[in-house]
């Protein structure tokens, strides 16, 4: 059984299923009661330690998982007052699973850094089923020797786990996926609403399709759940406005135009706008519909 003791802060809609898997390959769990109490007493009952704050999580810990919503959040749990840092210890490690920008994961690693304390950043994809399932993919940023010995770990929430470069890295891969995941979508609301208003069933359009060059996980993933009108989130609107936005950063201190991408955003932000934010983001169809007047759901 594994000995490391694993602290887990961020138990949302990805976190608490990621939790849950390292308490089932044998980790013992400390969590952290932040905004949410309820995912935390759930994993308490089922045998993780709770503790007061960041800093005593890292104080009972020998790894912190941070998994959380963006760059503020991140950098308030991890180097604010009672943080994280001021618990941890030399030889510690701080993987942080978040969603953020790359310079605010090299701004953090540069002050855990002092401290003596070991830093990956290893953002996922996957959504809410592949949280559950263990299957998520991990892209992680880091020293290479650090990876190594964390892998063990990151095995027990991920099937693809793939070590990109120094620190910063993991988010730079998550955020290029990030974009190839909204623009897969944008295009595939595009596609089915112009076959809607031409009065193709969208189920027969689909069988047409998916098996072409057009073909995509995206397609396979999203599209029962438009045509079901079925827009609980696995991953919200709100969230992939926000790596639209982290991206455009990075993209702009690295001198690199992104047109669709920027263009994508703001379709995102006149979602949320309408209330959509809370919505998958396989919702960004309502945009293209409402623009044609016509619906793409299960004939």
């Amino acid at each position: 059984m594994p000995a490391r003791r694993i602290g887990f802060i961020g138990l949302g809609v990805m976190g608490k299923p990621m939790a849950k898997n390292l308490m089932k390959a044998g980790y013992s769990l400390v969590v952290w009661k932040h905004i949410n109490p309820k995912p935390v007493n759930e994993l308490v009952a089922a045998g993780a330690q709770e503790a007061s704050s960041p800093k005593q999580v890292a104080e009972m810990s020998d790894i912190v998982i941070t998994m959380l919503p963006d760059s503020p959040e991140v950098e308030e749990v991890i180097l604010g007052k009672n943080g994280v840092l001021e618990g941890s210890r030399k030889g510690m490690t701080i993987i942080d699973m978040s969603s953020i920008s790359p310079s605010a994961a090299k701004k953090i690693a540069s002050e855990v850094e002092k401290k003596d304390v070991e830093m990956l950043d290893a953002p996922v994809s996957g959504g809410e089923p592949a949280a559950i399932q263990g299957t998520l993919t991990i892209m992680v940023g880091g020293k290479e020797t650090t990876f190594d010995a964390s892998l063990g770990v990151l095995q027990a929430m991920g099937k693809t786990i793939t070590w990109v470069g120094d620190i910063g890295t993991g988010q730079v891969a998550k955020l290029s996926n990030q974009i190839m995941v909204a623009l897969n979508i944008a295009a595939l609301s595009e596609a089915f609403v112009l076959g809607a208003k031409a009065g193709i069933n969208p189920q027969i359009l689909y069988q047409a399709i998916r098996t072409g060059l057009a073909g995509s996980n995206v397609l396979e993933a999203k599209l029962p759940k438009i045509l079901e009108r079925d827009f609980k989130p696995g991953f919200k609107i709100r969230l992939h406005y926000k790596d639209l936005k982290n991206a455009l950063e990075a993209a702009r201190e690295l001198n690199v135009p992104l047109p669709f991408t920027c263009l994508l955003q703001q379709i995102l932000n006149a979602l949320i706008n309408e209330g959509k934010g809370e919505c998958d983001h396989s919702a960004i169809i309502a945009f293209t519909e409402r623009l044609a007047n016509v619906a793409v759901r299960r004939k």
